[in-house]
């Protein structure tokens, strides 16, 4: 049915290249955009098959709108609200959730993974060029690449040389095996 991802929000990798770092970001961006695509389809589905959404013109005319990537800005794109009107489906609040059992809902919520989706390709991409403008800038093939990422795109680098590592564990070695001779 669809692709899951690996979701670990926040971690620290390290790599042995940018060759590396860059066949990670092509990986997931790969599997967004698969992830996008599922979620597109199921989407034209919905918005071709479902009858209770051209009951509401007005309001399937917004949705192709965003499926074309025509939405306008929200003030509040993270929370989910129901419209004025009643244009869109009812949502009730239980405990931390909302709860809806409408397609109208289901196409809001399609919609708004789609967006997040699109925004997380946006800035893989923008990482992956700024490490291609790294590998050219030719640090060497000595060199950690000891990666933060955050809600899984790349945000920070810290560069080690492999000799300081190295010299490190030799260091951490001689430390473990050192006795002080009692007089």
């Amino acid at each position: 049915m669809v692709n899951k991802l690996v979701n670990i929000t926040t971690e620290i990798r390290s790599f042995y290249s940018i060759k590396e770092i860059d066949e990670t970001l092509n990986e997931e961006i790969m599997q967004y955009k698969s992830v996008a695509d599922e979620y597109s389809q199921w989407l034209g589905s919905l918005l071709r098959d479902s009858d209770n959404l051209k009951e509401n013109e007005e309001r399937l005319k917004e949705l192709k709108a965003l499926q074309k990537g025509k939405r306008k800005e929200k003030s509040k794109k993270n929370k989910v609200k129901p419209r004025k009107g009643g244009g869109s489906a009812d949502w009730v609040q239980f405990k931390d959730i909302l709860l809806s059992a409408s397609e109208l809902s289901e196409a809001e919520i399609l919609f708004e993974a789609m967006e997040k989706i699109t925004g997380k390709i946006d800035r893989l991409e923008k990482v992956k060029n700024s490490i291609a403008q790294l590998e050219n800038s030719r640090l060497g093939k000595d060199m950690i690449y000891i990666v933060y990422i955050c809600d899984g795109v790349p945000e920070k680098i810290v560069l080690r040389h492999k000799k300081d590592r190295e010299f490190a564990k030799k260091f951490q070695y001689i430390a473990d095996f050192s006795i002080v001779k009692e007089t």
